[in-house]
């Protein structure tokens, strides 16, 4: 059988690199989602905008390197080399050995999902994360991209990044934010920035969980407090100074809450 001349219809992608068989490796990595361990030659050529000629032979290079895994039953998967890739990225960051201990505290004292998140371009990123044993939970995936304009760490990203939109002045003066049912109707979280040595946003402090746990607004302050001393930590065993969180916890108080969630 042979090809059909027709293209496929071009998938969403970003802006062109200027480098046509890197950007069309690139999309066929990009096909795979979050949740999607395999993927067929014609889905991958749908997904892309790709003919199924073009991707077999970009899938042989990939393969080569690493980067494509060819299963048994024909599909292709993800290969270990994104994985060693991902492992030096969170490393570059230098606060995985502060962030990840702590996150795990965070995640049992306050029985939900604690996350740290950096800022990329107009995404953010889940760069390290502990959940806790319960079942009903809030998920989040290491290494996947959010929009950086929802949930309370994309606030608190946007609040004290290097030209911060308006509207952010509240954020910057309390250190920490709320959000309800942005990014999963179902979900709600609290965040607080993290700070180096020269007082330089290392990411955002954030623990999320099922929206009907965390809005009562007892729970929320709960949260809340406990992000903010956590991140307290981090950036006092980063080098950073502490006196503002100090500040941002005394202005912490039940009837401030009280108003957010009404």
């Amino acid at each position: 059988m042979t090809e059909s001349t027709t293209a496929p219809p071009p998938a969403n992608t970003a802006e062109s690199s200027g480098i046509a068989v890197l950007d069309k490796a690139f999309s066929l990595l990009a096909a795979f989602g979050p949740d999607e361990g395999r993927l067929t030659l014609t889905e991958l050529s749908r997904r892309t905008g790709l003919y199924k000629s073009t991707v077999l032979r970009l899938l042989g290079a990939l393969e080569h390197g690493g980067f494509i895994r060819k299963l048994p039953d024909g599909q292709y998967s993800i290969g270990p080399q994104p994985l060693r890739l991902a492992s030096i990225y969170q490393r570059s960051f230098q606060v995985g050995h502060v962030i990840e201990p702590l996150l795990k505290q965070l995640s049992a004292a306050t029985g939900e999902t604690a996350s740290f998140y950096v800022r990329q371009d107009d995404k953010r990123i889940a760069l390290f994360r502990a959940e806790p044993a319960r079942s009903v939970r809030a998920s989040v995936q290491i290494g996947q991209e959010y929009a950086v304009a929802q949930g309370a760490s994309g606030k608190v990203l946007l609040a004290f990044s290097a030209s911060p939109p308006r509207g952010y002045e509240e954020i910057r003066e309390q250190l920490w934010a709320v959000s309800y049912g942005e990014r999963d109707p179902e979900t709600a979280s609290a965040a607080a920035p993290v700070f180096g040595v020269n007082g330089e946003l290392q990411g955002a402090l954030t623990v999320s969980g099922p929206r009907a746990r965390l809005e009562p607004s007892d729970a929320m302050l709960a949260a809340c407090r406990q992000v903010l001393e956590t991140a307290r930590d981090a950036t006092s065993a980063l080098g950073g100074g502490t006196v503002r969180y100090q500040q941002g916890l005394e202005q912490l108080t039940m009837a401030r809450l009280k108003d957010r969630v009404a």
